[in-house]
């Protein structure tokens, strides 16, 4: 489906991407009866919910009743069978990894919103009469099949082929004519690695088996575990060599330290991972609290003169996460960024009306004073969308290091008739002035490098250095 979930606490950005967007949603298709045109009958007595949804902006097609809800991924050449939840209530279901979807019908129940508890915002449905004859029929599973519905999926449902600088016709021109009946499942996988690559998108990838094809911006390197693992011995060795109180919290995810002139330090590698593999996101969540409970303490947070929040490798996850972590770092309600969906398979300039995304003060210990906030090109997705939560936060908040990667959107997961998945966005995270940064990232108000290799070499961290001196209490003789 279309909601982002937690990153998998290891491996390259795409299998994080992925896992996050099939661990979330991608529901196993055996544990329940297969769907049928007859799916779409009201069950007796029939549920306010029951019926066929038509989901805004996303080609998907919901069909809830006998206790389930099925997905359909749909474009104007193909309907293919995608995930399924269990009923477990009126208008709720759970998927196989404990992610709690709610659907809530207007009064006249005509229209109705989705909401996933791991992702912020909704989605909007609109009931419609009964599945397209398509949906009945099995897949056509010809190569140029496959290749007609990646292409088209893309061609429906991408808003950035202007701001990359793709004609999407004419990759289809190039590309469809060397796709023919007898092309091999490898052969296939690299066209479509070699159509995608331009996009230089790190929300956009296909795998196939252990295949796998992913970008990112140029210039910028997935934040992998081995990169991961790098950044934060050298951060413990140096910039943390005399700090005090080092926790590592929430499976190691999260590290929090003292530093000296009553200064603290956090790292947030990613928003999920932090209750173990294949967690529910209530136990992510219960998790995450008892970390910021741990770190934020009454005692620490009423003399702490400033925060450095270390996003500098973030492999994304949960933005239902990061705003909880946004909603312990204000006292003041604000909105995090609004988000609007691609809703015109022939206008990529057409969206959905944008639904604003609040921040709102938890019902905790805060903190309220000063926060610098570092970031790089491998701050990634849900990075970037608790980065965007903090534009606004009111209270001194500064950016320091390089832009982040530039992707905002939930991803959709789609499925191929061979057995082939690729993910795609079709989202965009306005702020509340209709600025976005896909492609380009957030920018940081000061810049310095962030883990170039002449940093390592001569054992220098400039961004941290900058935030400490930023954050740093004057002395009453320095003006």
């Amino acid at each position: 489906m279309v909601f982002r979930g937690p990153p998998a606490p290891e491996g390259p950005l795409f299998v994080r991407i992925v896992t996050a967007a099939v661990a979330a949603l991608t529901l196993a298709a055996t544990a329940l009866p297969a769907a049928s045109a007859a799916s779409a009958a009201p069950q007796d007595p029939p549920s306010a919910t029951d019926g066929v949804w038509r989901m805004d902006g996303h080609g998907t097609l919901l069909v809830l009743g006998g206790g389930a809800l099925r997905e359909y991924q749909t474009t104007a050449v193909s309907c293919m069978e995608g995930d399924s939840a269990r009923q477990t209530g009126p208008g709720t279901y759970t998927t196989p990894d404990g992610t709690a979807l709610t659907v809530r019908t207007t009064p006249d129940r005509a229209h109705a919103r989705l909401a996933a508890d791991r992702s912020a915002g909704h989605r909007r449905l609109t009931r419609t009469r009964a599945l397209p004859a398509a949906c009945t029929r099995p897949p056509a599973t010809d190569p140029r099949a496959d290749f007609d519905v990646l292409w088209q999926t893309f061609e429906e449902n991408y808003p950035f082929f202007a701001q990359k600088g793709v004609d999407w016709h004419a990759v289809r021109d190039r590309y469809r004519p060397q796709v023919h009946r007898n092309t091999t499942r490898a052969g296939l996988f690299d066209i479509f690695s070699r159509m995608l690559r331009p996009l230089h998108d790190a929300h956009v990838a296909v795998r196939d088996g252990d295949r796998v094809f992913a970008g990112v911006r140029p210039g910028t390197e997935p934040p992998g575990k081995e990169l991961d693992a790098r950044v934060k011995e050298f951060i413990l060795a140096r910039d943390l060599k005399d700090a005090t109180g080092l926790q590592d919290l929430a499976a190691g995810r999260i590290t929090y330290a003292g530093l000296r002139g009553d200064l603290g330090y956090l790292r947030i590698s990613g928003f999920g991972g932090y209750a173990g593999a294949d967690a529910p996101y209530t136990a992510e969540r219960a998790e995450l609290d008892r970390a910021l409970d741990t770190v934020l303490t009454p005692g620490r947070t009423r003399h702490l003169k400033g925060l450095i929040n270390d996003l500098r490798v973030n492999g994304g996850g949960s933005d239902a996460l990061g705003l909880r972590i946004a909603a312990r770092l204000t006292d003041t309600p604000c909105t995090a960024y609004a988000k609007r969906v691609r809703d015109d398979p022939a206008d990529p300039t057409r969206h959905t009306r944008p639904e604003p995304v609040p921040v709102v003060p938890a019902a905790a210990t805060r903190y309220t004073g000063p926060v610098a906030v570092l970031t790089g090109g491998s701050t990634v997705s849900a990075g970037e969308t608790f980065t965007q939560a903090l534009l606004d936060r009111p209270g001194r908040t500064v950016r320091i290091g390089r832009p982040t990667q530039g992707v905002f959107s939930d991803v959709m997961t789609r499925y191929l008739a061979d057995g082939m998945l690729f993910v795609l966005p079709n989202e965009e995270y306005p702020t509340r002035t209709g600025r976005t940064f896909d492609g380009t990232g957030i920018p940081p108000r000061l810049s310095e490098p962030v883990f170039t290799e002449e940093e390592f070499a001569h054992d220098r961290d400039s961004a941290f250095d900058r935030a400490v001196s930023v954050l740093a209490p004057r002395s009453p003789s320095s003006g």
